[in-house]
């Protein structure tokens, strides 16, 4: 038996009638770009996070990036987030010509450590009055932003991140490119902060068939600026009020996707369901596991377990046919990419132990328990 780390296959054929369909109508009506089913996927996702407003884009981090400037982020400014996370959120930083400022993850969570993140900002900021706004004692840069990144499917502390947020005037994406679902004190993420963006790149929990993201927010004003920006800044056909991006949602993505919208619930209680089973069977390993916190609901788009022999474990599942994945080797601070930034080794402990201890196992709705 050869045990797959996701398997896509599996769950396009137990659709297939309906998804084949939803691509036909889009096909028939000629609409690529567009078309009446991004509309509804917008307001059908909107209504399922439990806001007002969804505007389609072309990925994740094209939503990120659309977020990021519509809440006012710009050249030179500094925007607070996690070096434990995929590249892309702190890409969307860069492409707004702004600088990330790194906070070290909490040990159980993998989200951002909200001490860390509060001494950070009482101790390491000033507000400048001249100027108006919160800068950074260190580099002089004024902090637009804060992105808490809901890593693995498991919601950051928001209540005391938005708290922290508002005292300080800051502006708050939520990254939930791997939480489609997942619930803080009875409320869905997504709908926390001024702006939240998904990810619905193939192996998400709500994935595409291809590059598709989208943004939520409950504010009209973010709304129209993002709407407008990823249509290349136009309020109709020709004419463009300001220089904008080609950051459309693909029409035949948002029919696959409404299609699969509706499943997303069964699919998330599938994957807490292989979560508990992977618990009880080796909660009496010495492996740290995934642990959900009082008032949350995880939707494990990862199960990832942590242990000081990661690699040995990786390569005797590997010798066993198991598939395994590192979420994320090298933490961003230490990316190349990312060098200019001056960190080192050090910086954030908790992060460079993840990056040397973590393995995600297989995950996805249909695993099925005798494989696991």
């Amino acid at each position: 038996m050869k045990i797959q780390f996701m398997d896509l296959k599996v769950q396009y054929r137990a659709l297939k009638e309906e998804i084949d369909q939803a691509i036909g109508r889009v096909i028939d009506a000629a609409r690529f770009i567009q078309g009446e089913e991004v509309r509804l996927l917008e307001q059908e996702f909107a209504s399922y996070c439990g806001v007002q407003y969804a505007i389609g884009a072309s990925s994740g981090t094209t939503a990120l990036h659309l977020a990021l400037l519509c809440c006012g982020v710009t050249s030179g400014d500094e925007v607070i987030t996690v070096p434990h996370t995929f590249i892309a959120t702190v890409e969307a930083i860069s492409h707004c010509g702004a600088y990330p400022v790194f906070i070290d993850v909490n040990q159980f969570s993998y989200n951002i450590d909200v001490e860390k993140l509060e001494h950070f900002l009482k101790e390491d900021c000033f507000y400048d009055e001249r100027q108006g706004g919160l800068k950074n004692r260190h580099s002089g840069r004024r902090i637009k932003a804060i992105i808490p990144v809901h890593l693995y499917g498991r919601p950051a502390d928001m209540e005391p991140i938005m708290e922290l947020a508002r005292r300080h005037n800051l502006q708050v994406v939520e990254d939930a490119a791997q939480a489609h679902g997942a619930k803080y004190r009875g409320q869905r993420v997504g709908s926390f902060g001024d702006v939240a963006c998904f990810s619905f790149y193939p192996g998400k929990n709500l994935g595409a068939y291809g590059d598709a993201g989208i943004a939520v927010t409950n504010s009209p004003v973010l709304a129209g600026k993002m709407r407008k920006l990823s249509d290349h800044g136009r309020e109709d056909k020709y004419q463009h009020l300001e220089v904008g991006y080609n950051y459309r949602l693909d029409t035949i993505q948002a029919a696959v996707l409404r299609v699969k919208l509706k499943h997303l619930d069964t699919w998330n209680d599938l994957r807490r369901q292989n979560a508990n089973s992977y618990f009880r069977q080796l909660q009496d390993t010495p492996l740290a596991l995934p642990k959900e916190q009082p008032g949350t609901r995880h939707v494990y788009h990862l199960y990832v377990v942590r242990t000081p022999q990661r690699d040995r474990l990786k390569n005797h599942l590997t010798a066993n046919r198991i598939a395994t994945g590192i979420h994320y080797p090298i933490p961003l601070h230490l990316q190349p990419a990312y060098g200019f930034l001056g960190y080192r080794t050090g910086d954030f402990p908790v992060s460079e132990m993840c990056a040397d201890q973590v393995l995600s196992l297989p995950m996805y709705p249909e695993l099925p328990e005798v494989e696991i």
